[in-house]
């Protein structure tokens, strides 16, 4: 689960130091021909028009200076929060994609294997001593769980034919309680997956009124419109919306996707108690007669 942890991490900074160098990087230098093309230009400027031009940009409107990492930087304390938390939850998320998606291909692999060997015609004593000790997935632990109760029912001798509807029952219940235990273990950590797709919009959302609240208030301070003044704003109001749907999307995805693959493999859990079921049910019978 660490391994997975920083292996997300280290994944989603190179993305953004590779943006970050991406926008940062330097104007192509003229060509020759362009170098020979602004010779005839006259040296130095008339000192007048220094004088009288205008206050220089500032570096926000320089090539490349509003990356993420400087729009970062210059957001706000409070929008800066905001980013932090979406990227954390971002980070986690994946963290739990990743987890899960591993988690139930593993899952699907071991179930496999295992009706495989069910049906391949060894007694059923057998494969309890087989998956009794490491029933490590639900299917072996319906198993175990059923034949167990089984087992106890024999213990002083074959039942008499006025208790078999009890063990029938006590059998049946015994898969159940399993099936929704570990059916309740396969869905665990997919509500946090499920907060942050309702929830990861409306925290970039709360970054980017603040963010445009920020560029209002940075015109009213300097009493100018132009593009220097609003685009610093404007640029960390639109990041956190873009943070909070980077969150918010995989998220909600993937938790669908889990969910339909529960919902299939529980499906297949109760398809195997069923038949379980019935096959003890035939011997039940059987032994009473």
């Amino acid at each position: 689960m660490t391994l997975i942890r920083m292996l997300a991490v280290a994944a989603l900074v190179t993305c953004l130091g590779t943006a970050a160098l991406a926008q940062r990087a330097p104007m192509a230098a003229p060509t020759g021909g362009a170098v020979a093309e602004q010779s005839d230009l006259p040296a130095a400027a008339p000192s007048g028009a220094v004088e009288g031009s205008g206050p220089a940009a500032p570096d926000a409107l320089a090539p490349g200076g509003l990356s993420v990492v400087s729009v970062f930087l210059r957001a706000d304390p409070i929008v800066q929060t905001v980013m932090v938390i979406l990227l954390i939850a971002s980070l986690w998320s994946w963290t739990i994609i990743i987890n899960k998606w591993l988690a139930f291909g593993a899952l699907k692999r071991k179930a496999g294997r295992f009706e495989k060997t069910f049906w391949s015609g060894q007694s059923l004593d057998e494969l309890y001593q087989q998956f009794a000790p490491k029933a490590d997935h639900p299917l072996a632990a319906t198993f175990v769980a059923a034949l167990r109760e089984w087992r106890r029912a024999f213990e002083g001798g074959a039942p008499r034919e006025s208790m078999i509807g009890g063990v029938k029952d006590r059998i049946e219940k015994a898969m159940s309680v399993t099936i929704m235990r570990e059916t309740d273990g396969l869905e665990r950590q997919l509500g946090f997956l499920a907060t942050v797709g309702s929830t990861a919009p409306f925290v970039g959302l709360f970054g980017t009124v603040w963010g445009i609240m920020n560029s209002f208030t940075a015109i009213a301070a300097q009493h100018n419109t132009t593009l220097a003044v609003v685009a610093p704003g404007i640029a960390e109001a639109l990041f956190a919306t873009a943070m909070g749907l980077f969150a918010a999307i995989p998220a909600v995805i993937f938790y669908n996707r889990f969910v339909n693959e529960i919902s299939r493999y529980t499906t297949r859990l109760d398809a195997f108690a069923d038949e379980f079921s019935a096959i003890l049910s035939r011997q039940l019978d059987e032994k009473a007669r």
